[in-house]
């Protein structure tokens, strides 16, 4: 018999192009994916799986260099966000289309935070893409979203893993990959690779004025070099990750595959392949376990 499965896919940056792996080897396993909530890159793959263009939207991803990320920045220099998110938002729809959420084949539910209110916003109605873009918007990096009178940022804010839209949903088992999971330091594991070439120091240094950092033109020898990105980036990477401890010890799912939080850096998505093979292992590892 097929086991349906509620998948929870949780916010973290490029380590969310593990959600890829993580779903190929659910399908590969026999696994039915019949339900998806989804929080910040977790609400992008989600819905993208949710519309059936996963494949595509995996062949691009795969193709991603840094300069092409560089170019898909779209500068705001507001005071209330870095990046706008258009250029990011129409590429994806190129790929995908525009699709309203209630049309999907699979039910979907984009988790973003109003943080005026300090509560969710469950988003599982609209423009697909509308919702995609309030769920990713990471305070400080992009705009945040107006939505029914209210500003919407990343979800993350709130709740990284978001396994609460899916308690109706009648399900076999919840499975829910938390971006957040313990730092592993082994070959292929660790914080986000120094940033090299032109087109790595124009995205840092785009990111740091920004952030409006200033450090001190005298350090020690022995002492890391922390500039504004790595400690906004840090920051943010540490309150999801205990607030994702919160959720998943009062909300257990049935399975939890952990993705070490420093797997890869926030904006490494020239690391794709990477990613999505670390989240097919990981995968393999807990559907094993629970057999």
């Amino acid at each position: 018999m097929t086991t349906s499965v509620s998948l929870v896919l949780g916010s973290g940056g490029a380590r969310g192009l593990a959600h890829i792996g993580v779903i190929r080897e659910l399908e590969e396993q026999g696994y039915k994916i019949a339900s998806i909530s989804g929080c910040s890159m977790g609400a992008l793959i989600g819905g993208v799986y949710a519309a059936d263009r996963l494949d595509e939207f995996e062949n691009w991803i795969r193709t991603i260099t840094k300069v092409d990320i560089v170019k898909l920045l779209d500068i705001a220099w507001q005071k209330h966000g870095l990046v706008k998110g258009d250029k990011i938002i129409n590429a994806l729809g190129e790929l995908v289309g525009d699709r309203k959420i209630e049309e999907l084949p699979i039910p979907f539910t984009a988790v973003a935070a109003d943080i005026v209110n300090e509560k969710e916003i469950w988003i599982n109605s609209g423009r697909l893409f509308d919702a995609i873009r309030a769920s990713i918007s990471l305070p400080l990096f992009f705009t945040p979203v107006q939505y029914k009178n209210v500003y919407l940022v990343d979800g993350g804010v709130l709740n990284p893993v978001p396994i609460a839209p899916t308690f109706h949903d009648g399900n076999d088992q919840t499975i829910a990959v938390n971006l957040g999971g313990p730092a592993e330091f082994s070959p292929g594991i660790g914080e986000e690779a120094p940033s090299s070439g032109p087109e790595s120091s124009s995205l840092r240094k785009r990111l740091n004025r920004f952030i409006g950092n200033l450090q001190s033109s005298s350090k020690d020898d022995d002492e890391k070099d922390l500039d504004a990105y790595d400690v906004a980036n840090q920051a943010f990477d540490a309150m999801q990750s205990t607030i994702a401890r919160q959720k998943l010890a009062a909300y257990p799912p049935d399975i939890v595959i952990d993705i070490a939080r420093n797997a890869c850096g926030t904006l490494e998505f020239d690391r794709a392949a990477e990613m999505i093979e670390l989240g097919r292992k990981k995968a393999q590892g807990q559907l094993k376990l629970k057999d």
